[in-house]
C-alpha cells in the first residue's frame, strides 16, 4: 500500500511539462512586447534617459561657458570705454588725463 498509483506520476509529469511550457511562453511574450515597445519608441522619436541626461549636461556646460564669456565681454567693454574716455580727454588737450596703469 505504499506504492502510489502511476496516474499521480503521470499527472505530475504533465503538470511539470505544462509549467515549463508556460514559462517559455511567458519569456517569448516578454521578448515580443519588448521588441514592439522598442519599435514604437523608435517611430515616436523618443530618446532614452541616458541620452537625454547627456544632452542636458552638454546644455548646462554650454550655458555656463556662455555666461562666463558674456562676463568677460562685459569686463572688456568696460575697459575699452575707460580707455576711449582717456584718449578723448587727451585729444581734447586735457593734460591731467593719464593713461591707466598696466596698459
Amino acid at each position: 500500500m505504499t506504492d502510489r498509483p502511476r496516474i499521480f506520476d503521470d499527472i505530475a509529469g504533465v503538470a511539470g511539462g505544462a509549467i515549463s511550457a508556460l514559462t517559455g511562453l511567458r519569456d517569448e511574450a516578454e521578448a515580443v512586447m519588448r521588441a514592439r515597445l522598442d519599435d514604437l519608441i523608435q517611430r515616436m522619436d523618443l530618446v532614452k534617459r541616458e541620452e537625454f541626461e547627456a544632452v542636458q549636461e552638454l546644455a548646462a556646460n554650454a550655458r555656463a561657458g556662455e555666461e562666463a564669456a558674456q562676463a568677460h565681454v562685459t569686463r572688456l567693454e568696460a575697459r575699452l570705454a575707460a580707455l576711449e574716455a582717456r584718449v578723448a580727454a587727451l585729444e581734447a588737450g586735457d593734460s591731467d588725463a593719464v593713461p591707466p596703469e598696466g596698459l
